[in-house]
């Protein structure tokens, strides 16, 4: 589902025009990004947990040339589902 579809089923629901879904989706993604980018966490309870994972420093290989390479360590982005969305997609 693209973000447009998104907006699309969630003003189905709502009732609101698609103007305000969209401005209201788009606010809601900035904060989640703007709290994770601070080191923090973003939880809705019952469907999942937004956070920060550490990803230690490793050794790759190069794809073409097969050489061993160094890849930094690095802070990724994460989401673990909460039992409420577990329960609904498993069935």
């Amino acid at each position: 589902m693209t973000k447009s579809e998104f907006v699309e089923h969630v003003t189905n629901k709502s009732g609101k025009s698609k103007k305000d879904v969209g401005e209201t989706i788009d606010a809601a993604l900035e904060v989640i990004q703007e709290t994770l980018a601070r080191g923090g966490e973003v939880t809705f309870s019952g469907f999942g947990k937004f956070h920060i994972a550490e990803r230690g420093a490793r050794e790759g290989v190069h794809p073409r040339t097969g050489e061993p390479i160094q890849i930094a360590a690095s802070k990724v982005p994460r989401f673990t589902a909460g039992s409420g969305l577990k329960k609904a997609v498993k069935g």
